[in-house]
């Protein structure tokens, strides 16, 4: 929006110029939904401590985490709040990657949202009955990829690029299709599963999007990309924008988030920011780089599969508790341990991801 009012301006005077710059518009974006974040947060959680929208903590869960329930849950609506008018505000609104993205994510807060009105009308953890919140997400995000597929200018923006082999790019033709339901979908759950922890799920977020932004700007760069041995997908580098908003937002909520924490993000947000990263990744092409750092999630997410299937198989169990970071607090880990040290994993790992860019 403000992008188009600069081009305006910038015939009167020269320096409006800087606003063509995708990099000072990214900084913009990631200002903005964190100004918004710490400005309305505290109104926010007051607010929702008024109208007593409080977290419903399972039964079966760690005995440590009851004392939970009651805090403020579904802060997710503020950092999609945030991430909206910042891209909205900083973005290119001629790009469709961005409204594509953005839509998606906001798609998914919805079902996230209503996931846990529910659970706050009935005064259960139990919300949107699973087929059906499977299904949601579903439409949502083959509806995406039948989009990324009918929009595709040439093969590569719709060929699975394979890290560390330059010359390696599968071709998926429709197949981007269910490709894009899998990433899509699969993150959007992975990243809920992971929200068990104050902070847990949000710092690998940030990070994941950030460095999901770096390999958005070297693809949209066709000198960048040419030198890293990378796809270039036309456009895509807009959603530099895109993740630092997200990363804005995700830091301001961290700001209430962290342990002890004053708010939760609920459905609504862990939903929209698991599919806001798959998406992204589908765009710029980067969805076996998105398993690399996404790595604490994709552990997460195995750990549950593995629980269940094993203990339908044999009645005994892997874990002390699924997801992952429980089974680390029934061993004996504080939270904030079992916190920071999958940040930090989450940290190595992104560095691994981004190592990609170049060991081609």
């Amino acid at each position: 929006m403000l992008l188009m009012l600069a081009e305006q301006l910038q015939e009167i005077d020269s320096a409006f110029n800087v606003f063509q710059y995708l990099t000072f518009r990214a900084i913009l974006g990631t200002l903005t939904a964190l100004g918004i974040g710490l400005l309305v947060g505290p109104w926010l959680i007051r607010r929702l401590e008024r109208y007593q929208v409080g977290q419903q903590v399972r039964a079966e869960g760690p005995v440590s985490h009851y004392s939970k329930a009651g805090t403020p849950t579904m802060g997710g609506a503020l950092m999609l709040v945030g991430i909206a008018v910042a891209t909205l505000l900083w973005g290119d609104l001629a790009n469709r990657h961005v409204w594509l993205v953005l839509l998606t994510t906001l798609m998914f807060g919805l079902i996230g949202g209503a996931d846990d009105w529910l659970k706050l009308t009935r005064g259960s953890s139990e919300g949107l009955r699973a087929r059906t919140k499977f299904l949601l997400q579903s439409i949502v995000a083959l509806l995406a990829g039948a989009i990324v597929f009918a929009t595709a200018t040439v093969p590569v923006q719709t060929a699975l690029i394979v890290p560390l082999l330059k010359d390696v790019a599968i071709p998926l033709g429709v197949l981007i299709v269910p490709l894009t339901w899998l990433v899509v979908v699969g993150s959007s759950n992975a990243v809920n599963l992971t929200d068990g922890l104050d902070g847990l799920a949000i710092m690998p977020t940030v990070l994941v999007a950030g460095a999901l932004g770096v390999f958005a700007y070297a693809s949209g760069n066709v000198n960048f990309a040419q030198y890293l041995g990378i796809p270039y997908v036309a456009g895509v580098g807009e959603l530099v924008v895109f993740a630092g908003a997200l990363v804005g937002a995700g830091l301001a909520f961290l700001w209430f988030n962290t342990y002890p924490a004053q708010v939760f993000m609920g459905d609504v947000g862990s939903l929209a920011l698991g599919a806001a990263l798959g998406m992204v990744a589908v765009v710029v092409r980067q969805e076996i780089v998105l398993f690399i750092m996404g790595g604490v999630f994709v552990a997460e997410t195995v750990s549950v599969m593995l629980q269940v299937l094993w203990y339908k198989r044999t009645g005994r169990r892997i874990f002390r508790m699924a997801p992952l970071h429980h089974h680390f607090e029934l061993k004996g880990w504080p939270e904030p341990r079992v916190i920071v040290r999958f940040w930090i994993i989450s940290v190595v790992l992104v560095l691994v991801g981004l190592a990609t860019l170049k060991l081609r």
